[in-house]
């Protein structure tokens, strides 16, 4: 009994032993957790290098809003073709805005469907934004970029020279455009959330060709030996999540003309950017219209002053045969007869194949977009005079810009579209018959301006040309925003390639100096906050073609350019922003400008028939492939005021389990198209077509129009509504 009673005390003191040790280390192991825990969750000291903590979200907002005008006798900006005036709607026109905020600042960056940003129509907007938000937004921290389309309504510019090319100032056009960019603010705006910003970047080959291979080759041969390409051809993406990692939307950025569709185009269209948007959204909202859905996928233009998606390149349209290298002429027909074609079969064709090549490169890259930015905003911006830049090219010299003015080879235009007159590019002399002309009609261009523009031979010395208002602008806009490593320089016109490098290089090498910037990603926004033209190298300028006879400042542009743009990137690595000066600030005219085109007259119809009668009715079956083609009686389609978020067409599918007509298809689809034709009389037809995807269901199908007629009595709507159509794969019925 002893032994036992000693092996069961001795059995005791063992375990006590042992809970005495469990204890210690349970409480050892608490408190190393407790330190660990404690250590990562403790703000970093204020005597860090980086007191920014690392990946902190910002606030994000995105917004699209329809900024489509009046799709009739309105002429379409870009080609500066009189016989241009639009008659339809191919695709409808978007905004789309993207709001970043890190808590102590915000950007706001706008890309829209449209030719360019005007001076006129940033002013109105930003007055808007003023009345609405105050001082929230305003001139420094708001970037507004055209996507570059030709196919969008002219008529919203203050200056001489183009409201002549566009029928004046007209407030229809502008309205839908100011309403449409503020809009997309504000639903970005109202839409702000915590998320987190992505970027990648990759090349994007056989979309782009250089349209001015000669001027290229005058740059320097150890410059371009730094260069695979004469365009460049990345495409930069900024991927915008939230928090969970579900996508906001996107940025991207590519140097391509948008004038896929050509110059003999009436319908108002986004083009390829355009079509690259509409891609990217309809892939990230499915099941929704066109310009619905809450991801918004903005498509940017960059230093495409000679970039061209025309990849088939020049060719004599009347022969065949090979254009002048030099000039881009034709022995028979001129300049005229050389133009450029796109990879497909029709302007329809090329759009979507370039449109598609843009948007899957750049789905792919938001798709493996990894590295994320992070970093403070920043945002500096002055008005510039741009006719009296002085810029040192050494110690002892300095070069400066002049009073605006364009040269002969303008009046050539490019292999996207050259001009109906017996101009060239690559003009370096006068003409005396056309100099005769200017001079009896607008004057001779002064001694001084010539000197400053030579070799430019001057056809329009608009600088010197103020009746009844200036022609061009001498105030203009130079910004760069930031966004962590990523700077977008604002650009107030269309770069060339080898522009945009200088101009990268010189952003980049600013930001840098001071080692508050790394790894920098520089992209160019173009057709931004107004609109001057083009802006060549010096070496390019001195051939003076198209893009060189366009540079309206004078041979050293690029120069007085680089000049600002590096002194807003030093002021931004070394915070000093708000030491800049604003400059002066541009006009706002309220006199003085005019409008040429005439009111819309009251429309009339064929005897015994109503607004949107069907005078020309569908087949009764169709197959995936075919075009549905359905025409109405129609009112001016200018009668229809306001159309923004409306449209003047629907493809309906019957669902036999509701017994209701489903809205398929609107005007704003790529499968649709919207044709006005204005006949005598006053009276006008519609035709709507319906290019059948192959994805279509089959089923029963209608086609309806929608618009407004004006009468002595007033403006009243109309709606039209075909035959019920079959959509089969088949003719033949089991």
């Amino acid at each position: 009994m002893a032994r036992r009673k000693s092996a069961c005390c001795g059995l005791s003191a063992l375990e006590l032993t042992l809970a005495v040790l469990f204890v210690l280390m349970t409480a050892v192991c608490v408190t190393l957790v407790t330190l660990l825990v404690t250590r990562k969750t403790d703000p970093e000291p204020t005597s860090s290098p980086s007191p920014e903590p690392q990946h902190k979200p910002y606030l994000i907002g995105v917004g699209r809003a329809d900024c489509t005008g009046p799709p009739a006798e309105i002429p379409l900006m870009g080609y500066a073709n009189p016989q241009q005036t639009a008659a339809g709607i191919h695709t409808r026109l978007y905004s789309r805005a993207f709001i970043i905020d890190d808590g102590k600042r915000r950007v706001v960056f706008v890309t829209a469907d449209v030719g360019m940003i005007s001076q006129r129509l940033r002013l109105e907007v930003l007055q808007a934004l003023q009345a609405k938000y105050g001082d929230l937004y305003r001139q420094d921290n708001v970037v507004l970029s055209g996507t570059h389309t030709h196919c969008g309504l002219a008529g919203y510019f203050q200056y001489t020279l183009f409201m002549i090319t566009s029928k004046g100032y007209i407030k229809a056009s502008i309205q839908p455009l100011v309403n449409g960019i503020v809009k997309s603010i504000d639903i970005a705006h109202r839409n702000m959330k915590p998320g987190r910003i992505y970027k990648n970047r990759g090349n994007l080959e056989d979309s782009s060709l250089n349209r001015s291979p000669h001027s290229y080759l005058n740059n320097p041969e150890d410059e371009r030996l730094r260069y695979k390409w004469n365009t460049d051809k990345q495409v930069v993406v900024l991927k915008f999540t939230d928090l969970d990692g579900d996508g906001l939307g996107m940025l991207s950025w590519f140097a391509v003309h948008a004038v896929s569709m050509n110059f003999t185009n009436q319908m108002v269209s986004s083009d390829n950017m355009g079509y690259a948007s509409y891609l990217m959204e309809q892939d990230k909202n499915p099941g929704e219209l066109p310009g619905q859905g809450g991801f918004v996928a903005g498509f940017s233009s960059s230093n495409l002053g000679d970039v061209s998606p025309n990849t088939r390149g020049p060719h004599c349209v009347n022969t065949g045969l090979p254009c002048n290298f030099l000039n881009s002429s034709c022995p028979i027909g001129g300049t005229r007869f050389c133009l450029s074609s796109g990879p497909g079969a029709d302007m329809f064709e090329s759009t979507n194949i370039i449109g598609h090549n843009i948007y899957k490169k750049a789905k792919e890259l938001y798709t493996s977009a990894v590295e994320e930015v992070s970093g403070f905003l920043h945002s500096a911006h002055q008005w510039v005079n741009m006719t009296d830049v002085t810029i040192p090219i050494n110690d002892t010299h300095t070069v400066s810009t002049c009073k605006p003015a364009l040269g002969h080879s303008f009046a050539a235009g490019t292999t996207d579209g050259g001009g109906d007159l017996n101009f060239t590019q690559g003009a370096v002399e006068g003409d005396p018959f056309w100099d005769g002309i200017r001079d009896a009609i607008l004057g001779e261009p002064s001694n001084q301006t010539q000197a400053c523009h030579h070799p430019k031979p001057i056809l329009f010395s608009t600088g010197e040309m103020n009746w009844p208002l200036p022609w061009h602008p001498e105030i203009v806009d130079v910004q760069i925003i930031t966004i962590g490593s990523v700077a977008v320089a604002a650009v107030p016109g269309e770069m060339t390639t080898m522009s945009g490098r200088r101009l990268r290089e010189a952003v980049k090498q600013e930001l840098e100096s001071e080692g508050t910037f790394r790894d920098t990603e520089v992209v160019i926004s173009g057709l931004s906050n107004v609109y001057t033209h083009y802006i060549t190298t010096y070496e390019e300028y001195q051939v003076q073609r198209y893009e060189g006879a366009s540079t309206i400042y004078g041979p050293h542009t690029l120069g007085a350019y680089l000049h600002k743009y590096r002194g807003l990137a030093k002021a931004i690595a070394q915070d000093r922003v708000s030491e800049l000066p604003l400059g002066p600030e541009p006009p706002f005219f309220k006199k003085n400008l005019f409008n040429l085109l005439p009111a819309a007259p009251i429309d009339r119809k064929p005897e015994n028939t109503s607004f949107g009668d069907v005078l020309q009715q569908v087949y009764p079956v169709y197959r995936p492939g075919d075009v549905v083609s359905v025409t109405f009686v129609a009112g001016n389609p200018r009668h229809s005021g306001d159309i923004r978020d409306k449209t003047f067409v629907t493809v309906e599918i019957y669902d036999n389990r509701t017994e209701t007509w489903d809205v398929v298809h609107t005007d704003a689809s790529w499968e649709t198209r919207f044709h006005w034709l204005k006949g005598s009389n006053r009276q006008s037809n519609a035709t709507v077509e319906w290019h059948i995807p192959a994805s279509a269901a089959s089923g029963s199908y209608r086609i309806r129009h929608f618009g407004h007629y004006k009468q002595l009595k007033g403006i009243a709507a109309y709606e039209g509504t075909s035959s019920v159509f079959r959509v089969t794969p088949s003719f033949y019925y089991p």
